[in-house]
């Protein structure tokens, strides 16, 4: 997949795209749906598959510290776009001037003279540009004066309910990991590279891999088995998200045992996919009780991790 940060970079290659366009946070199954539509239709026409993403997520412009937390990073929604065979992303990045731009100006300067459009797929309920006024209505108007079609999708619904980032993100911040398997098409992972913490699991007999979690969303505090990925390789593991309250620790930390692991992996980049919550965070009277518990955690985390349905 051809990545770019500018519609120029792409321009003088294109001769035609169907394309679609959003945030997708969580590349979920919502968006696994448009994604999968826009490939399908640049097929049978013969045009170029692309879809446009900005970054930052644009309520971080707009909401600073109070805008939620991302569900997937730049990096891995880029392989979760490619996964789907799109053969173009265009990254833009998300300014406030770009927010008050004028919608019509944008579909002309920027879809239409700039990637070629001539189809566009978009959600049941996108809306862009300055009073969110780019909506379906619109697009289709724009369409027959430039020329290019709109494809509206209905939601996908699970469980009763619409696949949502939204819905995603409150689920994973409740602790249902497990549960948001079918709306991400995949587990929640947390990724980062291996930092130096206060090395205690070490000396209690279970070493931790520190996760360096940027902005993004990481799970309600507790207990969860995990599998963890390093150079592209799985294994099983039990991981805590909390401040350890038994040692008094204030800040909030990732930390990941690999079971029957002992490289040294410090500085390097994994990724640590979340299969089910064992257990809420819990202070201990002191290191014994936790080491006897924490050997409780690793039985049940073996035990569910080795349902065939536990796999990513």
């Amino acid at each position: 997949m051809i990545v770019v940060n500018r519609v120029e970079d792409i321009h003088e290659a294109l001769h035609g795209v169907c394309l679609t366009i959003g945030n997708f946070d969580g590349v979920h199954m919502g968006h696994a749906k448009l994604l999968q539509r826009t490939r399908e239709r640049a097929v049978a026409t013969g045009l170029v598959s692309a879809a446009l993403t900005f970054d930052p997520h644009p309520r971080r412009v707009l909401m600073g510290n109070a805008a939620p937390p991302a569900i997937t990073m730049l990096e891995h929604k880029l392989e979760c776009i490619e996964q789907s065979g799109i053969q173009v992303c265009v990254v833009l990045p998300f300014t406030r001037e770009l927010a008050a731009r004028e919608p019509e100006d944008f579909v002309r300067e920027v879809l239409v003279g700039g990637l070629c459009l001539k189809h566009l797929v978009i959600g049941y309920d996108y809306a862009f540009g300055k009073g969110r006024r780019g909506n379906f209505e619109m697009l289709s108007a724009m369409g027959q004066k430039y020329g290019f079609g709109v494809e509206r999708l209905d939601p996908v619904i699970l469980n009763g309910a619409v696949v949502s980032s939204t819905r995603i993100r409150d689920m994973v911040q409740a602790g249902n990991v497990w549960d948001v398997r079918p709306l991400l098409g995949r587990f929640h992972q947390v990724r980062g590279l291996v930092v130096h913490g206060q090395k205690r699991g070490r000396k209690l007999g279970f070493p931790t891999a520190n996760v360096g979690v940027r902005d993004e969303l990481v799970p309600l505090s507790g207990v969860y088995a995990v599998w963890v990925e390093v150079d592209g390789i799985l294994r099983p593991g039990v991981a805590n998200i909390g401040k350890n309250p038994t040692f008094g620790d204030f800040d909030l930390s990732v930390e990941a045992h690999i079971l029957d692991f002992k490289g040294k992996i410090y500085d390097q980049p994994i990724r640590v996919h979340f299969v089910q919550r064992i257990r809420s965070e819990k202070k201990f009277s002191g290191p014994e009780e936790l080491i006897t518990r924490i050997r409780e955690d690793i039985g049940l985390a073996r035990m569910i991790l080795a349902a065939p349905d536990a796999r990513p």
